[in-house]
């Protein structure tokens, strides 16, 4: 099959849509908390951090982009919340509002693990490569317009809405550059690495790592008694 007869396998909504999925995937995973989006994407013109908390993160390579999530007050506190709860944190020593640092901090670093989950899905499926910057958590009382540093030929925005489990609202925004990915020749994507397995195998390896190093201690000390008589 020549490139002119490929068909176009991932455009700009198939982009957006596995963001979302990394969105929704990652966030219920660390928080315990069932997270869902819209079904309807709205297309904007462009992208804004507003109130109460946003985040942004730039991604580069392959493609560049901007990626933005817009947190109201409730919605952050229930993640951060949930978040710390989940991994063994106490109720008092939670922070009371989401003016905090400490909710700025876990939520960039919960944007970190979104960003990092998708970078990864586009490796593996879109045979490409992109890195991202480090998240920005940044606490608002007003609307403040973003744009991508980047050359972008026909840059397109979109939003999508999630929800929490308790109903509160977020929003994801996305703008890059409008694009298709066709596919040239056959190939399976790669499956997503089981942390499970590698942990295991890591462990497999050091374990045998440590029994070949005693059996050579072991011999060179046979060998050493041996040369001595003994």
């Amino acid at each position: 099959m020549s490139p002119h007869q490929a068909p176009i396998v991932h455009g700009t909504e198939d982009v957006l849509i596995s963001l979302c999925n990394s969105v929704s995937g990652v966030l219920q995973l660390a928080t315990q908390c069932p997270i869902r989006y819209s079904g309807m994407v709205q297309r904007i013109t462009k992208t804004s951090l507003k109130p109460d908390i946003g985040c942004f993160v730039l991604v580069d390579g392959g493609f560049s982009g901007l990626i933005i999530i817009n947190f109201s007050a409730e919605a952050a506190m229930e993640l951060y919340r949930s978040y710390l709860l989940t991994m063994g944190m106490g109720e008092s020593d939670l922070a009371g509002s989401y003016t905090s640092d400490d909710v700025s901090n876990v939520m960039g670093e919960l944007m970190n693990q979104v960003v990092g989950d998708f970078t990864s899905k586009v490796q593996r499926e879109l045979q490409t490569y992109i890195t991202q910057s480090q998240p920005k958590m940044i606490r608002l009382n007003k609307q403040v317009n973003l744009s991508v540093d980047a050359n972008l030929d026909a840059p397109e925005a979109r939003r999508v809405t999630f929800y929490t489990g308790n109903n509160h609202i977020f929003y994801l925004e996305l703008a890059m550059d409008h694009m298709e990915f066709v596919k040239i020749k056959d190939f399976e994507p790669q499956e997503k690495p089981d942390p499970d397995v590698l942990m295991a195998l890591a462990g497999q390896d050091s374990r045998a790592t440590k029994t070949l190093a005693a059996d050579r201690a072991q011999s060179e000390t046979d060998d050493l008694l041996q040369s001595l008589g003994l």
